[in-house]
């Protein structure tokens, strides 16, 4: 696997430079699952002048809602929902330090442009295969919103989990980029 960077996840934000839109990530290190529910929440605790329940300074918050763990396993499938769904929160949090995004999907020009002013990076996992990713993650504990079930807030420890930048900080856009090279085929 020599085309793939490796990268710590506490390193990211700081590496974010490096990458280029199409450009393939193993990381390895923490990461947070969250999705629509405990978006809206985070945005609500916000808005509240209250702390959020993980640290989001340069922190990677993946898209996802794991299925619960088989018999010795730490996390059941856990593949990446649409990130588009997570855009109108997606800026705020960016602008607070979040590292990186994971998720599957374009994002809106809002959060590229947060994406750019924070030297920030998303990141895409393959849709589809959340039974092999579940094989990166070793481990998995629910850090807040118990009550919210797969869209609980959790953090994972992955290693080598296969991604490619989406978005960088410098503009680059894999959809946009993408569609220009080769819809004009």
């Amino acid at each position: 696997m020599a085309d793939f960077a490796k990268v710590r996840s506490e390193e990211l934000k700081k590496r974010s430079g490096e990458f280029r839109c199409g450009d393939k990530i193993l990381l390895t290190g923490y990461v947070y699952t969250a999705r629509d529910a405990a978006h809206k929440r985070f945005d609500a605790l916000l808005d509240q002048g209250k702390e959020l329940p993980i640290p989001i300074e340069n922190s990677v918050i993946y898209y996802a809602g794991p299925t619960p763990a088989p018999e010795g396993r730490p996390i059941g499938s856990c593949g990446p929902t649409t990130s588009g769904r997570m855009d109108k929160f997606a800026p705020r949090l960016l602008d607070l330090g979040l590292g990186g995004m994971i998720g599957k999907g374009e994002r809106s020009q809002a959060v590229v442009d947060a994406i750019v002013r924070n030297k920030a990076i998303y990141l895409c996992a393959i849709g589809g295969a959340g039974a092999l990713a579940c094989n990166c993650i070793k481990s998995c504990e629910v850090v807040a919103f118990d009550d919210l079930g797969c869209e609980s807030v959790k953090r994972l420890y992955v290693e080598d989990f296969p991604l490619i930048v989406a978005d960088d900080c410098t503009g680059g856009d894999i959809f946009k980029n993408g569609r220009a090279e080769y819809c004009s085929l």
